[in-house]
């Protein structure tokens, strides 16, 4: 075989045509297995070396490799930088982001320091900034106000008046939002620890797009309440979402005007700052913190102007300063929270290895996907003991961390530890301030999940199937709630796969002449079909689910009805058995015929010679006539058995006479065909069988290996179905059959030397 470069962009390739047989001897293919057996893996994982335990130690714990080699000249400037610029962010949207989850404000600032820092050890980006996010919050809000609702703690006040018993309903919160938050880590950490981080590749990205943004709906009416200042029913279970909009709707005319003003005036100037922030990313050393700058001014407003006590503003509350001792969750609430445990990790998870895989793509570092799942779970899981609600990546801040200079997650600890001076000594200078100012903050941060909604028109133009996954999940997410609806999606998702494995694209292919190329004739005009041989070719793997269909694909698309020439095969075949019938009839009747006749002839001869006979009639007595008859008929007989054979030639007329299209062969290209299951091969074996049976010769081409290994232990091979009906490609199997039909001069440029 010779390989030799002729001109740029142009090859030649002499080599002998490849059936399967023949590539095992030139290829020298082996059946030794380069796979370690079971027990040289457990003896392996069971070693016991200083080279392993520090690989484990720097696998398991990534700050171990790159804190000692930090380079401190050229990155702790932009960490600095980065670091107070995401602390910034941390204050507001922990304490925003606490009231989506029905938390109070100090367990959304805890959630911004404790889990930050587990995070520095164990995670493998440099550029996420894990915290508090919109998503997750308003995921563990449904949980916690499904658990803890107001009615069950509720006390009888003075004059009959019924009053919520807010430190008891707040305490029992903080238990269901801890318990979850622990659950949620084990989940995540027992699926790390089983490598099991590539399930997120079943969430595609319009599945997780769609869902955040219905998620940011859900946000947006939770937080309607605070903006106008009004107590709407709580709903639960499906429609939630419209039956609270509803009531809303109905309770707008008690809006709270000093809230709203405080509101609109809050959204008004965040909106305005934030797009200036937008528009001057370049110029600005570090963005504006209006959020911060909001959250004080608004703080000071309410506490010298007392609107708390004069307009009935809704306030944060009594903040609690410093940081509470490590307790453990209740265990009796895990079995309540399984479903909502789950999905809370999944989504997390999700949104985490999204950000981390674009950001480690961008500057062009690994991401290792299980070790993400172990410390995200490390993350919820030791965040739960102090106090700590679910965490995952925030897009907002992530970009911010990036976009100021930071190059490792430094930054994290230095945020960790001005969010850690908030905690200690700040946090209650806060307890005035209006909860619409942190609901206005929720609000504008959830602009870049709203933008989503321009997916639609850019999937309709490019992937319809991918629009109707977004569609659905949002839909589903928005009528059936948070939990229902990403189970609802993630069923559709696996659905559409299933539909195209099932529903794959089948062609017949044609030669591009003057080269070994082999294109769908429907999609390319220079692909001319080769008379006589049909090229078939599946888009899908072959397996039990789309097995029917791929043949009959192959009887429409070859022009050939197995079920029809089969029928016509027997009747065929009855009318020879009736016309050998009617012969052999006839050829009694006529062996018959010939008796009598020969009977007649017999009277006849003894009437004329009667006389010269009478002396033997006389002396010998009467001829016994009968006996004479019964001979001859018996020699009649024996001579009308004859045996009948069918002409060969005839046979061969019958086949070529059966496929009136003029077919003798065709090639099955299975090159993209990766696993071949027991029902696909019984399909290929009765192809064979049948096609054969109508004088129609099939050929395999570009079976993978593996594929080949499969059919050997499926006793796919035979003397019927040889290996060297297998080709390296279609190309060989087209030399193949003009070789076999002596066809060498065929009109088509089919060399073995193919010139591109």
């Amino acid at each position: 075989m010779e390989d030799g470069y002729t001109t740029f962009g142009e090859y030649v390739v002499h080599r002998e045509v490849l059936d399967e047989s023949r590539l095992e001897e030139v290829a020298q293919k082996g059946t030794w297995s380069t796979k370690p057996t079971v027990g040289e893996r457990m003896k392996h994982m069971l070693r016991c070396s200083v080279s392993q335990v520090k690989n484990a130690l720097l696998t398991w714990i990534p700050i171990l490799s790159w804190l000692p080699k930090y380079p401190f000249r050229e990155n702790i400037i932009g960490d600095v930088m980065s670091g107070c610029s995401i602390a910034i962010m941390h204050l507001p949207q922990g304490m925003a982001y606490a009231l989506l989850a029905s938390l109070r404000p100090m367990m959304g600032l805890c959630s911004s320091f404790y889990p930050v820092l587990v995070y520095c050890i164990f995670g493998t980006s440099r550029h996420v900034s894990v915290g508090t996010f919109a998503v997750i919050s308003i995921m563990v809000g449904s949980v916690t106000e499904r658990l803890a609702p107001d009615s069950n703690f509720i006390l009888n006040g003075t004059n009959g008046s019924e009053i919520v018993n807010l430190t008891a309903r707040d305490s029992y919160r903080v238990q269901v939002a801890c318990s979850l938050t622990v659950l949620a880590g084990i989940f995540q950490l027992l699926l790390g620890l089983v490598k099991f981080g590539f399930m997120v590749t079943y969430l595609s990205e319009p599945l997780v797009r769609s869902y955040t943004t219905a998620s940011a709906c859900h946000v947006c009416v939770s937080q309607l309440k605070y903006l106008f200042g009004i107590t709407p029913a709580r709903f639960v279970g499906p429609f939630a979402l419209v039956y609270t909009v509803v009531d809303i709707c109905r309770l707008l005319p008690q809006t709270k005007i000093p809230e709203l003003v405080i509101s609109l005036v809050a959204l008004a100037v965040l909106i305005v700052v934030k797009e200036i922030n937008d528009c001057y990313r370049q110029r600005l050393p570090l963005p504006i913190p209006i959020e911060l700058v909001v959250i004080i001014t608004a703080t000071v407003i309410t506490y010298f102007c007392g609107l708390n006590t004069e307009y009935s503003v809704n306030v944060v509350g009594e903040i609690p300063t410093g940081l509470k001792p490590p307790r453990a969750p209740d265990a009796t609430l895990f079995s309540q929270l399984i479903g909502d445990a789950f999905a809370v990790a999944i989504v997390g998870y999700a949104i985490d290895i999204s950000l981390g895989k674009t950001f480690g793509l961008k500057h062009g570092y690994k991401v290792d996907s299980n070790q993400e799942l172990v410390s995200l779970g490390l993350c919820n899981t030791i965040g739960g003991f102090f106090r700590c609600y679910a965490v995952t990546a925030s897009l907002s801040r992530s970009l911010v961390q990036e976009s100021t200079g930071g190059k490792t997650q430094v930054a994290g600890m230095i945020s960790s530890v001005i969010v850690l001076i908030a905690v200690l000594k700040i946090g209650s200078l806060f307890e005035d301030l209006p909860k619409a100012v942190l609901s206005t903050i929720v609000f504008v941060n959830l602009k870049g999940m709203f933008k989503q909604f321009m997916d639609m028109p850019m999937l309709w133009k490019t992937n319809k199937v991918d629009l109707l996954v977004w569609l659905v999940t949002f839909i589903s997410t928005i009528l059936l709630n948070l939990d229902l609806g990403l189970a609802v999606s993630i069923g559709f998702s696996m659905l559409t796969i299933i539909f195209k494995t099932q529903l794959p694209r089948y062609s017949i292919l044609g030669n591009v002449p003057g080269t070994e190329l082999y294109l769908d004739i429907d999609a390319y005009k220079e692909a001319k079909e080769i008379p006589g041989i049909k090229i078939f070719h599946s888009s899908a793997t072959i397996n039990f689910a789309n097995s029917e269909m791929y043949l009959e694909s192959l009887q429409e698309k070859s022009g050939i009805d197995i079920g029809k020439l089969q029928t016509e095969k027997k009747k065929r075949g009855a009318k020879q058995r009736r016309e050998q019938e009617k012969q052999k009839k006839r050829e009694k009747d006529e062996a018959k015929k010939n008796r009598l006749n020969k009977n007649k002839d017999n009277q006849n001869g003894v009437v004329l010679s009667m006389p010269d006979t009478d002396s033997d009639v006389s002396g010998k007595g009467q001829i016994n006539w009968g006996y004479h008859s019964d001979k001859a008929t018996s020699d009649s007989d024996s001579d009308s058995y004859e045996v009948f054979t069918v002409d060969s030639n005839h046979g061969e007329g019958g086949k070529k006479s059966s496929c009136r299209s003029g077919t003798h062969s065709i090639i099955l290209d299975v090159s993209v065909t990766s696993s071949m299951d027991t029902v696909a091969v019984k399909t290929l074996k009765n192809i064979f069988s049948d096609f054969g049976d109508v004088g129609v010769t099939i050929y395999l081409a570009g079976c993978q290996a593996c594929v080949v290994e499969q059919m050997e232990r499926a006793n796919f091979f035979s003397e019927s179905v040889p290996k060297s009906c297998l080709f390296v490609s279609v190309h060989d199997a087209v030399l193949h059959i003009f070789k076999k039909l002596g066809q060498e001069d065929n009109g088509f440029d089919l060399s073995c030397a193919t010139q591109m």
